[in-house]
């Protein structure tokens, strides 16, 4: 299957095809992820077929963030794995609800993203309760408004890892809704790079969390309460989805304010959020002011 990376390259932004330890680029004129998605998943098999593109070694300094172009908020689900709803029961500070019967969603900003190796920013001015979650995102491939379950992959272009880094004080200070505790500027490391949705089943996707060298999270996406036919199609309910959108589906259980004595991140910790399949974040929790006002 096709793995396909954003990198800086002789100080372009290009993509490039994973294969082993050697990135084959693809032309100039498709240089982001959102003109991928316009050229669709056959196109790019066939440049991939092709023999006379550029080749360098694979080097992880090169891989940025595999940005698409959508102007909305990245689109989240919440409470995704019935393990992780139920490992925050008295956990949420008098906000408890039952089981929920649909997908819960929310959005996060997009000045969250960073690469799949930068410093994740951290300023505990901000926040006291900084926690780790890691997750599948799916890049929309298509367009749809009432997608139904069963076209839902049609409108997938491929898979990525994310780490939903979250401030579980922020979530509750603010009505116990999760935009602002969701929503801290570079804080979600997002890639490596994009595995496009060709021979993928996202039902059978294993994913691990490690802290610090320890494994904190390990689950496949099996375990989720909404698979993600139904997460495209209950979300795409009366509400169009835009080729670029990002969506993440949700993390199991194992996460920093479930645990005790609670975990919660600190300077200097490392993160690594890696799946078989879609490769490996590897992200290090850096000091940041955050805090001083500022005009940009």
């Amino acid at each position: 299957m096709l793995k396909l990376a954003a990198i800086t390259f002789g100080a372009e932004r290009r993509l490039a095809f994973v294969e082993g330890e050697s990135l084959r680029l693809l032309p100039r004129d498709i240089a982001c992820v959102q003109e991928a998605i316009a050229q669709g998943g056959d196109a790019l098999e066939r440049i991939a077929r092709q023999t006379g593109l550029e080749t360098i070694g694979y080097d992880e300094s090169l891989l940025c963030a595999p940005r698409t172009q959508t102007q909305r908020d990245i689109l989240c689900a919440g409470w995704n794995y019935w393990d992780h709803f139920e490992e925050g029961k008295g956990r949420r500070d008098g906000q408890e609800v039952d089981r929920p019967e649909h997908p819960t969603f929310f959005t996060k900003g997009p000045d969250t993203m960073i690469g799949p190796f930068d410093p994740i920013a951290f300023d505990e001015a901000i926040s006291q309760k900084w926690d780790y979650e890691v997750e599948v995102a799916i890049i929309i491939g298509k367009d749809g408004r009432s997608i139904p379950e069963e076209r839902a992959l049609d409108h997938v272009f491929g898979y990525c890892l994310a780490n939903d880094v979250s401030q579980r004080d922020l979530q509750r200070a603010h009505g116990g809704q999760w935009l602002k505790g969701k929503s801290i500027d570079k804080t979600m490391p997002f890639g490596p790079y994009v595995t496009l949705a060709k021979g993928v089943d996202p039902a059978d996707i294993e994913i691990e969390c490690v802290l610090n060298g320890v494994s904190v999270q390990s689950a496949s996406t099996k375990l989720m309460a909404f698979p993600v036919t139904q997460l495209i199609a209950e979300l795409s309910f009366g509400m169009t989805l835009r080729a670029g959108d990002v969506l993440l589906t949700g993390t199991p259980a194992g996460v920093g304010n479930a645990r005790t004595p609670q975990l919660f991140l600190k300077d200097g910790d490392e993160l690594v959020c890696r799946s078989p399949l879609l490769g490996a974040l590897r992200n290090r929790v850096t000091a940041t002011n955050l805090h001083t006002p500022t005009a940009a």
